[in-house]
């Protein structure tokens, strides 16, 4: 990896970050946070999108584009980290049906939002 790429990289991570940071801040706005909406639209999105861009790869698409568009600024916009926790603090407050919920709706949604994004972009 070149120092150029590495810097793209680095800087991607970052604007993903900060996208997730508004992007969370204005769901939780609109949506409340009794359940962890923000989250799951942000690891929905952000598979679909990296579907898209691994979707591209046989358009084409440049590895290099790929490692700072995906690992990069949707490494650091997704968090399943996070989804995680949050399935878990819903069990910890015996809210048993939302967290099975929430934790098997934000895998599957992803997974499908994924394989939509490489289909359509195919």
């Amino acid at each position: 990896m070149t120092p150029g790429l590495f810097l793209l990289l680095s800087v991607a991570g970052g604007v993903g970050a900060a996208l997730r940071l508004v992007v969370d801040g204005s769901v939780r706005s609109r949506l409340g946070d009794r359940l962890p909406w923000a989250t799951a639209i942000i690891n929905v999105s952000g598979s679909l999108l990296l579907g898209v861009l691994t979707g591209l790869l046989t358009r084409g698409l440049p590895e290099a584009v790929l490692l700072v568009l995906g690992v990069g600024l949707l490494g650091g916009y997704t968090t399943f980290s996070t989804a995680s926790v949050e399935a878990v603090r819903l069990a910890q407050r015996r809210r048993w049906a939302a967290s099975l919920g929430y934790g098997l709706g934000v895998l599957v949604l992803s997974v499908a939002a994924a394989a939509l994004g490489i289909a359509v972009a195919a």
